[in-house]
């Protein structure tokens, strides 16, 4: 068990612990889960870094990075569909294709072979973690700020729903794009693992 591996392990442990903190009506534990997003998400960039510096990279690396990557993300849209901030149907059909693309490889992984993310697939994992911390951003400074009592508080009154709608709605259609991107590839073995 590899410094990249331990890595990979500690963002799927964080992920339930983040929301639980996270969608408590309490500005102190807000803070605090938001916080444990952050340091999750963190453990992303740390762990690929590492991986390609010392050249350590493992098939269950390979394997689990992206599956650790799913969950965290799944439990955050949960979060936002919980706090009535998502749209479920979008965060549903974004759900269902990481479970697809993971069971993908998951027979892939049964036949010996080994997907590997595509720039695609990169993209739209970043896409989601910036559109996830971009919201939880913004719901975490709410609550600070009217905590606080602060006139920052005022910068936050826009049409947010709007703006969630496009950014995730951006999301979905590239997740949902990668996802056919990856059944177009490997649609042959798709066919042969169904008869």
């Amino acid at each position: 068990m590899n410094m990249p591996n331990k890595l990979t392990l500690s963002r799927i442990i964080l992920a339930p612990i983040f929301m639980s903190f996270f969608i408590a009506e309490n500005v102190y534990s807000r803070a605090f889960g938001f916080f444990l997003y952050l340091v999750a998400a963190l453990t992303d960039i740390a762990d690929g870094h590492y991986a390609r510096k010392y050249g350590i990279v493992t098939g269950f690396g390979k394997f689990m990075d992206p599956l650790a990557d799913k969950i965290l993300v799944a439990t955050a849209f949960i979060a936002l569909v919980y706090l009535h901030h998502a749209r479920p149907w979008m965060v549903m059909l974004i759900i269902a294709r990481e479970f697809f693309v993971t069971g993908l490889r998951t027979i892939a992984a049964y036949k010996g072979l080994m997907i590997a993310p595509t720039f695609l697939a990169r993209t739209k994992t970043v896409m989601q973690m910036t559109t996830i911390t971009f919201i939880l951003l913004l719901i975490t400074l709410d609550v600070i700020f009217l905590q606080l009592n602060s006139p920052l508080a005022e910068l936050l009154i826009f049409n947010r729903q709007l703006v969630y709608d496009a950014l995730i709605g951006a999301t979905t259609f590239l997740t949902l794009y990668t996802g056919l991107d990856y059944t177009v590839k490997y649609y042959s073995m798709i066919r042969n693992t169904l008869r």
